[in-house]
């Protein structure tokens, strides 16, 4: 038996994702920036995805510009406002992606800014008194704090930060990359500068992402050679990826509800057959529902010899999982996110990330697995 539950690092693309797709690498070949029909033609297909997401988000299509994915439009968020906005403090948390977290810590180190990270307790709660004191003393600050963690699962307040952040004059931006396409965006209601999406998390294609800029917030490109995005990203867009992505993105939002009430069921069966099944066993983060991704579970495992490799066993056994962010999957380097939260060093973790394709089958499969190996 072949199980994966490692969702939150890439999900599996949609047949009706592909059809579309296909459809267009078959018929839609021009070059979207060329003015005769075959260009025309292709050019519509983007407008119509870029009208599509934004209609879903609330927002006006002249507010959606495709990337390459979520690691760029953070990127593209972050420099660009730090650049040129002037800004001279930026704000974020220690256990933010690397997208992020990085990309702050290289414009500190280049002078650029200076960067507070906030307090995180021990279950990755953030501290919001903290930010407000930070920004009554730091007024137009940037500040960067993600939706939904993608090792974790906590859920952030991102309404009450942008009121934070709007009482202070703050540039808000938040990697959405994690709750795009799982939950709902109203982006004529929170007030926010930047969010960012990855189709590839929701069942659309890798390669392709997309960056909101609110239209009050003018920026200028990251990446220049081109016309392309009105100006504002050079470089030939990814046709097929952006109608994959849209299309993605449509499904998603027709069938959330239903989707999340059998995910929500899923992570909650797993959390007891693992209580039931194996002594000592701990959750990194918060559990409860509507506080955490009901995709994501982190799971701190007593430590035996097998547990040592537990990672190894599990894949060994067919079941494919993460140790931590899949950005860093596969190396030596510790969980920056499980340090944060000061998690058990002795203790090996594991983070089970579900879709609407997986199954209680699979879980009990899983955890049969897992009691074997902690024995």
């Amino acid at each position: 038996m072949q199980v994966y539950f490692d969702n939150a690092a890439t999900t599996a693309l949609d047949p009706e994702v592909i059809r579309v797709m296909i459809d267009t690498m078959e018929n839609n070949y021009g070059n979207p920036s060329s003015i005769h029909s075959h260009g025309r033609q292709v050019k519509t297909i983007v407008e119509k995805a870029r009208k599509s997401i934004a209609q879903i988000l609330h927002t006006s299509p002249s507010e959606i510009f495709f990337t390459s994915g979520g690691t760029e439009a953070d990127n593209m968020a972050i420099v660009r406002s730090i650049v040129d906005f002037g800004i001279t403090h930026a704000i974020t948390t220690p256990i933010e992606h690397h997208a992020v977290l990085h990309t702050l810590e290289e414009m500190q180190k280049t002078g650029k800014v200076h960067l507070d990270l906030l307090h995180v307790d021990a279950h990755g709660n953030i501290d919001l008194h903290q930010l407000e004191d930070l920004l009554s003393n730091n007024p137009r600050t940037f500040v960067s704090i993600m939706h939904g963690n993608n090792e974790l699962g906590n859920l952030n307040e991102i309404e009450k930060i942008a009121e934070i952040c709007q009482k202070y004059n703050a540039i808000f931006h938040s990697d959405t990359v994690q709750t795009m396409g799982h939950y709902p965006h109203d982006l004529s209601k929170l007030k926010i500068d930047f969010i960012t999406g990855a189709g590839h998390k929701f069942h659309g294609p890798k390669g392709v992402g997309f960056l909101y800029i609110n239209a009050n917030t003018k920026i200028k490109p990251m990446i220049y050679g081109g016309a392309q995005e009105r100006n504002m990203r050079g470089g030939t867009e990814n046709v097929y990826g952006i109608a994959g992505l849209a299309k993605a993105l449509e499904l998603s939002y027709e069938h959330m509800e239903e989707h999340a009430t059998y995910i929500q069921g899923l992570k909650s069966y797993m959390i007891e057959q693992l209580k039931t099944a194996i002594p000592d066993i701990r959750f990194n983060g918060i559990i409860e529902p509507n506080k955490s991704l009901y995709t994501v579970l982190n799971v701190s495992f007593p430590c035996t010899e097998m547990a040592d490799m537990l990672l190894f066993n599990l894949d060994i056994a067919g079941i494919s999982c993460s140790g931590g962010s899949a950005c860093s999957s596969g190396t030596d380097i510790g969980s920056h996110v499980l340090g944060a939260i000061r998690a058990d060093g002795n203790r090996p973790s594991v983070r089970f990330s579900f879709c609407r394709h997986n199954t209680k089958e699979e879980i009990d499969f899983v955890v049969n697995h897992l009691k074997d190996i902690c024995k």
